[in-house]
């Protein structure tokens, strides 16, 4: 049996209620409701119906469908759309404080290779990150705070953000003014590293920055036979690909971790005939703000100059139009602390882990740049279903993961706000 079931199998004799059980604490209340099993089959049943439809980014039409045919059903008002397929609702007063919980809901363009009963039915097109999960568990914590409506001390905002996945929704959903009054915001991520009824996190710089870039490279062909006769846009490509690496190994401090990946090279149609351009690409990474920056200035000078230096020209693009460049992201000490505590609460001391920093990026870290908030990562590994990591076309969850993080995050908004008027109070 998990711990999460031990820690929680006296709360489930506890018959359904529409009121608040005297005997429990909020808390108790929470973890019942969020365990009931008509709680936990509808979570399961509303994560297998996302999955089985998959979408893009900007594209969410039926997920978003779902949310607000769920929130229609629980009679929580939402705002429709909010950068094209985001929903916003509310639940609580209506009056200040704000806090914010957001779910991420777009899939990969990945074809879906686990065979199970609710197996994608879009071709190329795949959650493969766990966003489905994300939305179920961020419903379900909806219907928990909808049950505890009469006791909420503020309004807790649910963001339901398109496009996570190319990193621009979340910039887009702040423009439609999301975080309008809100003072804090917290979000959960699925994390295959861990196993189901633990969590993660760390204060401060968790996840990298990130972005991509393009690097289109012009030279002038000729026969191979006669290199001399041209300016290879081969040779300028590989050069920079080379230089861009010694920005890693000789001008970034070897303590602030960033990461340079070429990952696309094109060029050429044919063995005997040196072609008139390349095209390079790959993401870049860094924890620290100036770094990140630094480090985006500095691949484009290297770029340009060892195509200058091949007798070549270049443009560089680093899509910040189309989808940004996605900011460190760092978590508030304050909030980071708060959401270690609401986390004992529900799965117990024992199975709270500090994460390392990683190099992968979150388009959460836009909200972090307006207002505090932390991100949490919970584990969904059982190696009785099957585990493989992020963005591959086995991934699988462990369902059991669902009343979990709707709990937690039920239990982080509602004991947010009671903290804050508190402290408003004194």
């Amino acid at each position: 049996m998990k711990p999460f079931h031990l820690y929680l199998i006296l709360c489930l004799t506890v018959p359904a209620t529409n009121a608040l059980v005297e005997d429990l604490s909020i808390k108790d209340e929470i973890v019942r409701i969020a365990n009931h099993p008509k709680t936990v089959n509808w979570l399961k049943k509303l994560r297998r119906e996302i999955h089985e439809y998959p979408e893009l980014a900007f594209e969410e039409f039926r997920t978003s469908a779902l949310i607000r045919r769920e929130l229609d059903e629980m009679g929580i008002e939402y705002r429709w759309p909010v950068a094209e397929t985001g929903v916003i609702a509310k639940v609580g007063t209506g009056l200040s404080p704000f806090m914010a919980l957001r779910a991420d809901m777009d899939a990969l363009p990945i074809q879906e290779m686990v065979e199970w009963e609710h197996k994608s039915k879009i071709d190329g097109k795949m959650h493969a990150c766990g966003h489905d999960a994300h939305v179920s568990m961020l419903l379900g914590a909806a219907r928990i705070l909808k049950n505890l409506q009469d006791s909420l001390r503020g309004t807790v905002v649910l963001i339901f953000q398109p496009a996570e996945e190319r990193g621009g929704g979340s910039a887009r959903m702040i423009r439609g003014g999301v975080l309008e009054n809100v003072e804090a915001i917290f979000s959960i991520h699925t994390a295959y590293l861990y196993p189901t009824g633990t969590v993660a996190s760390r204060p401060g710089e968790f996840l990298a920055g990130g972005g991509v870039f393009k690097a289109h490279i012009n030279g002038k062909g000729s026969d191979a036979a006669i290199p001399q006769r041209s300016f290879d846009p081969i040779l300028a490509a590989s050069a920079s690909i080379i230089s861009l690496q010694n920005l890693i190994s000789r001008e970034a401090d070897p303590l602030d971790s960033q990461v340079i990946s070429v990952s696309k090279f094109h060029s050429g149609s044919t063995y005997d005939v040196i072609p008139d351009s390349a095209t390079i690409g790959g993401t870049f990474r860094a924890f620290r703000k100036k770094s990140f920056s630094i480090l985006k200035q500095r691949i484009g000078e290297v770029i340009e100059g060892q195509a200058a230096v091949h007798r070549c020209s270049s443009k560089v693009d680093f899509f910040e139009e189309e989808c940004g460049l996605i900011p460190p992201t760092i978590n508030d000490e304050r909030i980071y602390n708060h959401a270690h505590k609401v986390s004992v609460e529900i799965v117990g001391e024992k199975n709270i882990h500090l994460a390392p920093a990683i190099m992968g990026s979150e388009d959460f870290a836009f909200y972090l740049d307006h207002v505090p908030g932390s991100l949490l990562l919970i584990g969904i590994r059982n190696e009785t279903v099957g585990f493989h990591p992020q963005h591959s076309p086995y991934f699988t969850i462990d369902e059991d993961v669902l009343p979990i993080g709707a709990a937690i995050h039920a239990n982080f908004a509602y004991s947010y706000l009671l903290n804050s008027t508190q402290c408003n109070a004194d």
